[in-house]
């Protein structure tokens, strides 16, 4: 055989295999859940962003942020970040599919366990930020112990992207104290994000319930707390961006949301 024959018949191998693993979807032994985890490109998405973002500025806005301009179409649905992996998978891959996008305040220790998730949390195009190291509450914490959780988490977002993240978020806290405000902008955050409506996925209620929370109370501008690592969390997220749809409304980054 010459060498070019080599060759061809190399690059028709190689096809074929590149073919087959297209065809599959996946790895060999993956299941068919494992190949909807994978996320699909929305038609009409932007290309994934895979840079962290610094954190976020809002000349003129308040310290303390819980909403978004109410006269717009769009929404900020926020997740706390721990959990199984598995679960934070398939959630990212679902607001993919429908071609949302969303923030996820990690906790630290959370990716100490998993510090790809903050790869995988970016590379889907959506935003990362601070919820904290050991997600203790944090408004009830001697002042060095606090900053102690908000730095510490700053610390592994800066070491696994290059930034502290958009945004810091308190700890068993809807909202915070006026020393965790100083100190999350001594840490480097102009803001502190809070919300104004709770899904109350985090007691699990089920799919059902989560769904009906979050579209009875929603609106332009919300900003919903959610949590990562719930199945029902997983299950509620496609009807609740299907309602969204249809009330004209989509999902955002926060820092979309309020620039």
């Amino acid at each position: 055989m010459t060498f070019l024959d080599r060759r061809s018949v190399l690059r028709t191998a190689t096809s074929a295999a590149a073919a087959g693993v297209l065809a599959a979807g996946c790895a060999p032994g993956r299941t068919d859940r494992t190949v909807r985890d994978v996320a699909v490109p929305h038609p009409g998405a932007r290309p994934p962003a895979h840079a962290a973002r610094p954190p976020t500025r809002l000349p003129g806005r308040p310290v303390q942020i819980d909403h978004g301009p109410r006269d717009g179409r769009a929404v900020a649905l926020t997740f706390h970040g721990r959990g199984d992996a598995r679960l934070a998978r398939a959630l990212l891959g679902e607001a993919e599919r429908a071609g949302a996008r969303v923030t996820v305040l990690a906790v630290g220790d959370w990716l100490d366990e998993r510090p790809e998730m903050a790869r995988r949390i970016l590379d889907g195009g959506h935003e990362l930020g601070n919820h904290t190291m050991h997600h203790r509450n944090i408004c009830a914490l001697p002042q060095a112990a606090a900053y102690a959780e908000i730095a510490g988490c700053a610390d592994r977002l800066r070491r696994l992207t290059g930034s502290i993240g958009s945004w810091f978020r308190p700890s068993q806290a809807r909202r915070a104290t006026d020393l965790v405000t100083r100190l999350a902008r001594q840490a480097g955050y102009p803001h502190v994000l809070s919300y104004d409506l709770d899904s109350l996925d985090s007691t699990d209620p089920g799919a059902p319930a989560v769904r009906r929370t979050v579209l009875d109370g929603i609106g332009p501008g919300s900003v919903v707390s959610l949590h990562l690592g719930h199945a029902g969390t997983v299950a509620a997220l496609p009807p609740i961006l299907d309602g969204l749809r249809r009330r004209g409304l989509r999902a955002v980054t926060t820092t979309e949301l309020m620039t």
